[in-house]
């Protein structure tokens, strides 16, 4: 009888959280993606520029990607970015959006994959070479992420992101020292 009474006291202890997340799941939510079509992605990149919200049916895979890069949804990220390339696999900001998301999820052998598909298609752009040296930065790879900021930054030297990465690369080798 007490079992009985104990387990009766923690069912009605998660009854008001069981109701509260039925109610949440049964709300409709109408959701808008606003594309950032001339933004570069690239890792630690902020978006300044928005357009006009298109409802989500109308938005492609990279727009979507980048959306869900902006809010730390990674896997979500990868998944529009793989889908993307998977339609157009001429699309370089597809693969590099792919390789930053990659980079984030810790699937470093899968990034390099994506930057060297880039690097072919685009040749080496500051926007990749600062991150792929973000990429080299993020393994502990100091040398590797040296030489690409370096060179991301003579290609670009007013770019905030280079400038950034390279403060950051600057950090973690002092710490190393």
């Amino acid at each position: 009888m007490m079992r009985h009474r104990a387990r009766l006291g923690r069912v009605l202890r998660l009854a008001p959280l069981v109701v509260a997340a039925a109610s949440l799941g049964a709300c409709a939510v109408t959701r808008t993606a606003a594309p950032a079509a001339d933004i570069a992605l690239t890792t630690g990149s902020v978006p300044t520029a928005q357009e006009p919200a298109k409802p989500l049916d109308e938005v492609d895979d990279v727009t979507l990607g980048k959306e869900h890069y902006r809010a730390q949804n990674y896997g979500l990220a990868e998944m529009h970015f793989r889908r993307a390339v998977e339609t157009a696999a001429g699309d370089a900001e597809a693969w590099l959006g792919l390789a930053a998301a990659y980079d984030q999820l810790k699937r470093f052998e899968l990034a390099d994959r994506a930057y060297a598909r880039v690097l072919k298609l685009n040749g080496p752009t500051p926007e990749l070479l600062n991150n792929r040296g973000y990429s080299y930065l993020l393994r502990g790879d100091l040398r590797r992420a040296s030489q690409d900021l370096s060179a991301a930054s003579a290609k670009s030297p007013d770019d905030e992101r280079i400038r950034n990465n390279l403060k950051a690369l600057d950090g973690r080798a002092r710490r190393r020292a």
